[in-house]
């Protein structure tokens, strides 16, 4: 996974925990990279779920709600550093219908050792898309965050529902959004 990821996340959890708990989290974790990430580097997803659990254990905030919460904070962290993404989509599903059309094209050609999940989306009315999620990581709660704080910054009420159809090699769930009627 790339580095930005792991330096958001411990800005994140100093933000939330304070800079003495994140540290002992990572002392405790004994991770091979020390906890030390460069915004470019690449790390293994599984040191990002260690640390989430980590987090978790010591601020009781159940993982999967932390990797939502992380979600929310990564998609302001996009649109502040890739606001041309967000000036072309006119509105949040545009938004997460680009994602594998166009995001991670650009995504590859700056990176093209990084593995992205993959979103097989469907727009099945214009206030309705269905986005199906597949990763070999377990971060489907922080996808799930992903699309509430796309929401958000487009400033649109939708309800998600979500159904997980995942195994023992792949991470899948089926995201729903539909667009709240503005009436």
């Amino acid at each position: 996974m790339k580095g930005i990821v792991f330096v958001e996340l411990l800005k994140m959890a100093e933000d939330l925990l304070g800079e003495d708990r994140v540290d002992a989290v990572i002392d405790a974790a004994d991770l091979p990279s020390r906890g030390a990430y460069t915004s470019v580097g690449n790390y293994p997803c599984a040191e990002l779920t260690t640390l989430v659990q980590g987090f978790s254990a010591t601020s009781g905030v159940d993982a999967d709600e932390l990797q939502r919460v992380f979600g929310h904070w990564m998609m302001k962290v996009f649109a502040t550093h890739y606001p041309d993404f967000f000036r072309t989509n006119p509105d949040a599903l545009s938004m997460l219908e680009s994602i594998e059309s166009e995001i991670h094209v650009e995504v590859i050609k700056l990176y093209p050792e990084s593995e992205l999940p993959r979103f097989d989306v469907r727009r099945t009315a214009p206030d309705r898309l269905e986005m199906d999620y597949s990763s070999p990581r377990p971060l489907a709660p922080f996808c799930h965050g992903l699309i509430e704080g796309c929401l958000a910054h487009y400033d649109t009420t939708a309800q998600i529902t979500a159904a997980d159809r995942s195994d023992a090699d792949l991470t899948r769930r089926d995201f729903v959004i539909q667009v709240a009627d503005p009436a």
